[in-house]
């Protein structure tokens, strides 16, 4: 199967919701990060599945699947290829192209706020060298870039107005929202996503500790088992 045609979900593990590292397959069929098996097993009072629950009353020898080992190499692999690779590559339907190319229309990287233009990474360079263009806010590629501009004032939007809550231009922040806390997109933005984040490591956490809790369960008597099969 080519791992083009696979998910980043596929190559997960379970316990520390991470590509496989070293991955083995325990007798159930379920697979896990050799190290996350081996500590959990370590702290739990019985060998068990984390996913299906099978109690095993031997220890299982863990050895790695050299087969999906190599799919979870190739995966990674085939993935920084093509994250290293994005910035070169042909605009297709869809993305945001560079305004500036004359032909074949590369993929933006950058879209620049004053310029009103979007570039790919070989038009972007003056941006990094001239000392005028520095100053310049660039952003992340966008269509329609006039909707990032004030209609009021025809400034940027470079600026967000936290007593009011909505971006504003330099112009606004001395006419109509004077006074008002005011802070830079990019701030609100990395607040936004740290916030964000904040909350994804409580969730993992969260499932984390479920899942341990139920490692942790010892299995019902040999008499209670029978009755629940029977």
């Amino acid at each position: 199967m080519a791992t083009s045609c696979l998910s980043e979900d596929q190559f997960l593990c379970s316990v520390c919701l991470e590509v496989f590292t070293d991955p083995v397959t325990i007798p159930c069929g379920h697979n896990f990060c050799k190290n996350c098996i081996t500590e959990n097993w370590n702290i739990s009072l019985c060998c068990q599945c984390p996913l299906c629950v099978k109690v095993f009353h031997s220890r299982p020898e863990l050895c790695v699947n050299t087969c999906l080992s190599e799919m979870v190499d190739m995966f990674k692999q085939s993935t920084v290829k093509k994250n290293g690779s994005a910035e070169e590559q042909q605009a297709e339907s869809g993305d945001v192209s560079c305004e500036v190319c004359s032909e074949t229309k590369m993929k933006a990287v950058k879209s620049c706020l004053q310029c009103l233009t979007s570039y790919c990474k070989t038009h972007l360079e003056p941006h990094h060298r001239v000392t005028g263009l520095k100053r310049h806010q660039l952003i992340d590629p966008v269509k329609n870039l006039e909707d990032r501009m004030c209609k009021e004032h025809n400034r940027p939007l470079e600026l967000f107005c936290k007593t009011d809550r909505m971006p504003v231009c330099e112009f606004c922040k001395q006419c109509n929202h004077k006074g008002h806390l005011i802070i830079s997109l990019k701030t609100e933005y990395e607040q936004k996503k740290a916030e964000v984040e904040a909350r994804e490591g409580k969730i993992h956490q969260m499932i984390r500790e479920r899942q341990k809790k139920i490692i942790c369960r010892p299995p019902p008597p040999y008499n209670q088992r029978r009755r629940l099969l029977s």
